[in-house]
């Protein structure tokens, strides 16, 4: 990497190599069973990669096995399917047809038996896809809600732990509709830890917290939900289906894909050139600007006194940031933490930067994420634009468009939550 366009390709490639190892073509058929010839096989499934896994699953099965189902992904995340049908809903809010699909898969799974087999494919972004509100709830109400936690600041596990309480299909309950049949559920992961439980609010799993939990997490952030939500929460009319419930004893949850395993893929193509990579964490959470300080000094530390590594390298890390919304400003996650990055970094020589969510999606927007370069902050100037105003409105996407660093990679059909690589130059070659 001799050149700065160099580097940029090469932190470009990196992400897409990154991506790549979770898309379900590659990840899912190693683990899928052997088609059975016993009762009926049901797809069901939801989440931004679903309707790639069950094209996936499709391919896997082959034409003569008897296969149905319904599928629900993001809109414009849809692919060919021949016998499982996809079913597209908005994300990150829900919306009607989100209820529509949800009811479909509740439906195919109806009156089945002990023989009978149910696949369910379970990706990132199935909390908002898989949706049916527990009445009195509307969905407005339910939107309203969705609007206040992503906004909060709270962690995903907080908000996935509200989400269950009041849904007719979350925190095992989707499963328990598919008993007595033998549930199999395979699972991409988005979330820190890559704990079942909180992905797609776990619709197969069974659920250790309570109606109260979902209340306190309320209080703390001073979200004022919709009176039908507390009556719910309140009187435990949402509680969820609980460790030990006999509908569950023949449900196993399989883990295909995680940040974890696409950290590695990038740190294998780092040293595939010659580059020292360290994966500092695959589930790294926090506001993203806090966390983007602390990845500075660490870049800093390294640069300066080769602690804890050596330049040149690449610091990697997953997981899931929080941005608390002060501005009115277009932005996500991703080019939230890049530009407090930049902003820390201040111009630091030798410093690069990509963050991108692996479902080429950061928080709304078809943007996966941005890029910074030593020279950030004053080709930003040149444009009259002032880097800590930008911050303080939350326009990232408005930042980087306007610099050309932003990264479209259009629907990746997976989504192992967020992806940073940080490289630090050696300061002798500077």
């Amino acid at each position: 990497m001799s050149s700065p366009d160099d580097i940029r390709h090469f932190l470009d490639v990196l992400f897409r190599t990154a991506i790549k190892a979770a898309d379900p073509v590659f990840c899912l058929p190693p683990h899928l069973p052997t088609p059975s010839v016993n009762g009926k096989t049901v797809v069901i499934g939801a989440g931004k990669a679903a309707a790639a896994m069950a094209s996936a699953l499709e391919q896997h099965w082959g034409n003569d096995v008897d296969l149905s189902g319904v599928v629900v992904t993001r809109y414009g995340h849809e692919v060919p399917t021949r016998k499982i049908r996809v079913m597209s809903a908005s994300h990150p809010v829900p919306d009607a047809a989100g209820i529509a699909a949800t009811r479909e898969i509740c439906n195919a799974v109806q009156n089945l038996s002990a023989d009978d087999l149910v696949i369910c494919l379970i990706s990132g972004g199935g909390s908002a896809l898989l949706v049916d509100p527990i009445a009195p709830i509307t969905l407005d109400e339910k939107q309203a809600l969705n609007r206040d936690l992503l906004k909060s600041g709270a962690s995903i596990s907080e908000m996935n732990c509200v989400r269950r309480h009041i849904s007719q299909v979350k925190g095992g309950k989707l499963a328990a509709l598919c008993h007595p049949a033998t549930v199999m559920m395979y699972a991409i992961s988005d979330v820190p830890g890559d704990d079942f439980l909180d992905i797609a609010s776990g619709p197969t799993n069974a659920d250790p917290t309570t109606c109260g939990d979902a209340l306190a997490i309320l209080q703390h952030y001073n979200i004022n939900a919709a009176p039908a939500i507390l009556t719910v929460l309140r009187n435990g009319i949402g509680e969820t289906i609980k460790p030990g419930d006999a509908r569950l004893h023949n449900v196993t949850s399989h883990m295909v894909a995680t940040p974890q395993m696409a950290l590695e893929a990038a740190a294998k193509l780092c040293a595939d050139h010659g580059i020292a990579a360290h994966i500092l964490g695959d589930s790294i959470e926090g506001e993203a600007r806090d966390v983007a300080g602390v990845m500075a000094g660490i870049a800093r530390q390294v640069q300066k006194y080769g602690q804890p590594f050596q330049a040149p390298c690449i610091l990697l890390s997953g997981g899931e940031t929080t941005v608390t919304i002060r501005g009115t400003g277009r932005g996500g996650r991703n080019v939230e933490f890049l530009m407090a990055l930049a902003n820390t970094l201040n111009g630091q020589s030798g410093i690069y930067a990509i963050a991108g969510d692996t479902d080429g999606i950061d928080g709304i927007e078809e943007i996966a994420g941005a890029m910074i370069t030593p020279d950030t902050i004053a080709r930003a100037r040149q444009k009259n634009i002032n880097i800590k105003d930008q911050l303080a409105d939350n326009n990232g996407h408005g930042f980087f468009e306007k610099l050309g660093d932003h990264i479209i990679t259009g629907p990746t059909l997976t989504n192992v939550n967020d992806f940073r690589a940080i490289l630090v130059m050696d300061p002798t070659a500077l």
